[in-house]
């Protein structure tokens, strides 16, 4: 299998998903900040010009995260990145949609390319605020959710991934203050071996 990626993008998430595993992989760079996803040979293989981007090894490439983190935990049932049982999984992907769909997709994405919802430059700050708004909302629905628990929902799974990456935004890139829940989530990640060797991996340890 070979990862692409770039660093401190939400494909942070699948990378340490793919550690947790511990088969082989490869990473292959995909440099945003250079626009490198609208280039070749990247803009044929993935005409969505985005990341994560698994090449998988009969030579098909899956996209989206959420797909990605589900092919990757069913294929892998030993790493036990799933739920056991239909209301397990089916709650994991209630989180996992909520976290990619909104609190990244509607709330980071405003706050770091502001420009992507308003033609004008004036405008920016509140678009922005608009996001650091919608990502402070669903941390706080998901820190209710999760309190009292190591991972966000009992035990280690890909929902746990998506919350991380999110985190790290929050901490390392935002300047936010993570709610309690969270906090000690982000904590438990951070100890857990395999997030620390993708972060090392990505230059951001």
């Amino acid at each position: 299998m070979k990862l692409y990626y770039s660093p401190n993008s939400c494909a942070l998430g699948i990378h340490l998903l793919l550690e947790e595993i511990g088969r082989p992989y490869e990473l292959e760079l995909v440099n945003l900040r250079q626009g490198e996803q609208h280039k070749q040979p990247y803009a044929s293989l993935n005409p969505k010009r985005k990341v994560p981007a698994l090449l998988r090894d009969d030579g098909s490439l899956l996209t989206e995260w959420q797909a990605i983190a589900v092919y990757l935990a069913r294929t892998n049932p030993d790493a036990a990145l799933l739920p056991a049982g239909l209301e397990g999984e089916v709650r994991a992907l209630e989180l996992l949609d909520y976290l990619i769909a909104t609190v990244h997709m509607r709330g980071f994405t405003r706050l770091f390319r502001p420009g992507a919802f308003t033609p004008t430059t004036a405008d920016e700050p509140a678009v922005q605020q608009t996001g650091r708004d919608i990502i402070t909302d669903g941390f706080k629905l998901v820190d209710a959710q999760i309190a009292g628990k190591d991972y966000a929902l009992g035990a280690y799974s890909i929902a746990d991934a998506a919350l991380f990456f999110l985190e790290y935004w929050a901490v390392s890139r935002a300047g936010m203050t993570l709610p309690p829940a969270l906090a000690a989530h982000y904590a438990h990640m951070l100890a857990r071996p395999a997030v620390q060797r993708a972060l090392a991996a990505e230059g951001l340890a």
